[in-house]
């Protein structure tokens, strides 16, 4: 079991590697000197984009200058694989709180889950996001007809049956 606190994290960003079709995702958080990857799924990345997106609506905006993308760096392995995320937004230190937690397992009720606490400001969420969206993107297109990925080599499309 891991737990970390982040009262102020460095780096906070994401990231696929492989080729599209079979990329593993990782979120990256972390301080001076200690970088935590979690792997996760693409749809995790693209919903906490939505959410974050939808927390900072309420919030001053962002200066464009003050948004930076933190480098993803390839993981060796994975602290742990991701499950719930939980997220505020702290008004008077004007920061987003994120809560990483472990998914835990069905067969294992007294499971101790990892859990990553991590204060981000608002233009660590607004980068995070522009990367994110562009990370979802660049995997395989859909298709045209029923919206699903279309691998190198075409797709059995259920709508042209």
């Amino acid at each position: 079991m891991i737990f970390r606190e982040y009262e102020s994290a460095e780096a906070f960003t994401a990231g696929a590697v492989g080729l599209p079709g079979a990329r593993t995702f990782f979120l990256q958080v972390g301080g001076i000197g200690e970088l935590l990857s979690i792997k996760c799924e693409k749809e995790q990345i693209s919903a906490l984009s939505v959410f974050l997106r939808k927390t900072l609506e309420d919030a001053p905006a962002v200066s464009p200058r003050a948004v930076r993308t933190v480098p993803f760096v390839e993981p060796i392995d994975a602290a742990f694989a991701l499950g719930s995320v939980g997220l505020a937004y702290d008004r008077r230190d004007d920061h987003l709180v994120l809560q990483l937690e472990e998914i835990t397992p069905d067969d294992e009720p007294d499971f101790d889950a990892s859990r990553v606490r991590i204060r981000i400001s608002r233009a660590q969420a607004v980068a995070f996001c522009e990367h994110a969206d562009q990370l979802v993107r660049a995997g395989r297109p859909p298709c045209a007809f029923c919206g699903l990925p279309v691998n190198r080599d075409g797709h059995a499309c259920p709508k042209m049956n």
